[in-house]
């Protein structure tokens, strides 16, 4: 059950908050996508974290959440992830995400609501929260919206590198996945400062 007294109190003040999370951040291969979400006053059935979702059900939900609120998407490349590392690629991404939402509806937000322990380096009031995801309503949009965006980019780059199994391991290192990058070498879309990648590049 999703806990939101102090994003309810927030509200009951006419505050605009937004909700943001990422997905990505540990996959070999792929960008990092954060999304942010402005719920607008919706109240969807069944928010949560989107790893606890089945994908029919984030599918639905995404659709609902697209439907009834404000949102955007901020993508970091593995490129950039490859240039500046990880969590700075993935701070970069909710700042993107933000930044667009912002844009989008023309209103700066009076608190953002990060999942995680970090926060981006940006003009916002923020607060970070550990497993937001699962307390926050509007940080789970986040997380959903986030998850089902970046796996449609790994399942279009599937279809150009279908020998890694992207459809189904979304660029984590399964075995199957890992057992491809040994046999065929990397990718472009991989992140050659993860360690399998580093490793092979000693060999």
């Amino acid at each position: 059950m999703i806990l939101k007294k102090f994003e309810d109190a927030l509200a009951s003040n006419r505050q605009l908050i937004f909700g943001v999370d990422e997905a990505g951040r540990g996959p070999l291969a792929g960008p990092v996508v954060a999304a942010a979400v402005f719920l607008r006053g919706s109240d969807i059935v069944g928010l949560d974290d989107s790893k606890k979702l089945s994908p029919h059900r984030r599918s639905i939900l995404e659709q609902q959440i697209k439907e009834q609120c404000d949102w955007a998407v901020g993508i970091a490349s593995h490129d950039e992830i490859d240039e500046i590392n990880i969590l700075q690629a993935t701070m970069l991404a909710m700042k993107r995400a933000a930044d667009a939402l912002t844009q989008k509806i023309d209103a700066l937000p009076d608190m953002i609501l990060v999942d995680g322990n970090r926060l981006p380096k940006w003009r916002y009031g923020a607060q970070a929260i550990i497993g937001g995801d699962s307390l926050h309503p509007c940080i789970s949009a986040a997380s959903i919206i986030a998850k089902e965006h970046r796996d449609r980019l790994m399942m279009e780059a599937d279809a150009q590198y279908p020998q890694y199994g992207w459809a189904t391991n979304k660029g984590y290192g399964s075995k199957a996945h890992l057992e491809a990058i040994a046999q065929y070498g990397p990718s472009p879309f991989h992140r050659m400062s993860f360690a399998p990648m580093r490793q092979m590049t000693l060999l």
